[in-house]
């Protein structure tokens, strides 16, 4: 078993880019969709071989053991190949929460079917009425014998159509006094009697959002993780890394570097006017990898990251949109055409690029949410 940690970081660095530039399929760089799994199988099954499913997971759990210097490594060496974002709820949410808070019955079960994709995971968070207030879910569980029964409805489930399971949140008691409390988190499998989903398609015409309807389906009570009524403090667990993640700076250079050759094969970039609003990208995407390097440094030094690490995804998400909206203008008549545009040797889908930046503000935590987190927690208002 090799403990990558004793590299130092440029050898790893060197190691996770020599393989990720020998194995990963050319056709699957900067997918302009989320695929389904038999799309990224074969990629997955590469990455299961070697061990590099889950490199925060810690090794005796099936992981690479990862510190944080090394995780960001390689985070960022996938996202600068543009590795696509895999069927990885499993991995990056519900495995680390059975990891910590599990019995060891379920780290024995459910561990090696996620390292596998034997089992594809979905997360049931949000309900109509319940995004950003995600406290007050209504989705119930009541237990009957050995099993909770299930009634309600998520919404914007990612990829619900081509999951085998769900964890979600879910109210085991209605009478708590605090929304907060009377949550529990639970487990369960999709294909049953009274799990229904349906998609919804995007305006970039994709599936990869749906509805969840449970009407009386059921679940081992053996599937609760961690304490019944203590759901809402498994939820705040899975922040953890993804709260730096999720506003790391790839996505915006990428778009940037993607619109720099798109602007100069159209000739925008000759229009004073356009090559200021370019240049005015540019620093901001300078700006906010600097901020996101400041961050990454705590965590390698050991420190728990604070509330202003909220900063970074208002900043990636919104730079990014701003990024896209640019492209659609250096396309002139062409940037509300569906379909890539091809400009010299590069192919861009212009519009795809616009779609996939807009609700970028609102998953992980709507930029409203964030900016409200900043403005307590950081600057006291």
């Amino acid at each position: 078993m090799t403990n990558w940690n004793t590299l130092s970081d440029a050898d790893f660095r060197a190691q996770a880019r020599q393989f990720f530039e020998a194995e990963y399929p050319d056709d699957l760089r900067n997918l302009p969709h989320r695929p389904i799994f038999a799309e990224i199988k074969h990629w997955h099954e590469k990455l299961h071989a070697k061990g590099w499913v889950a490199p925060a997971w810690p090794a005796e759990a099936g992981g690479m053991g990862l510190n944080a210097a090394k995780l960001l490594i390689f985070y960022d060496e996938q996202q600068r190949l543009g590795v696509v974002r895999g069927r990885d709820m499993g991995v990056q949410m519900v495995g680390p929460l059975i990891t910590k808070f599990g019995t060891q019955a379920q780290k024995d079960y459910w561990l090696p079917r996620i390292l596998s994709c034997e089992d594809i995971w979905c997360q049931g968070y949000s309900e109509p009425g319940s995004g950003s207030d995600l406290a007050s879910l209504r989705t119930s569980a009541v237990i009957d014998g050995d099993d909770f029964v299930i009634n309600g409805q998520k919404i914007w489930t990612t990829m619900a159509h081509d999951a085998t399971h769900i964890f979600m949140l879910v109210r085991t008691n209605p009478d708590a006094p605090k929304k907060q409390q009377g949550i529990s988190f639970v487990l369960m499998a999709m294909d049953q009697p009274g799990v229904t989903v349906r998609k919804i398609t995007t305006l970039a015409g994709e599936d990869e959002f749906c509805e969840v309807f449970f009407d009386d389906a059921r679940t081992p009570v053996a599937n609760l993780v961690g304490e019944i009524d203590k759901g809402w403090s498994m939820a705040k667990a899975l922040l953890g890394f993804e709260r730096i993640f999720i506003g790391a700076p790839n996505l915006a250079q990428n778009a940037l570097n993607q619109l720099e050759q798109f602007a100069r094969g159209r000739g925008a970039l000759d229009d004073p006017r356009f090559r200021d609003s370019f240049a005015e990208l540019a620093l901001d995407v300078e700006d906010h990898a600097a901020l996101y390097a400041r961050f990454a440094d705590q965590l390698k030094r050991g420190e728990t990251l604070g509330a202003d690490v909220s900063m970074l995804k208002i900043w990636v998400t919104e730079t990014f949109q701003k990024i896209t909206e640019l492209m659609i203008e250096a396309a002139g008549p062409d940037g509300s055409s569906l379909g890539p545009l091809q400009v010299g040797n590069v192919s861009i889908d212009v519009l795809a690029s616009f779609y996939k930046a807009r609700p970028g503000t609102i998953y992980g935590g709507s930029n409203e949410i964030q900016r409200n987190i900043l403005s307590k927690a950081v600057l006291g208002l």
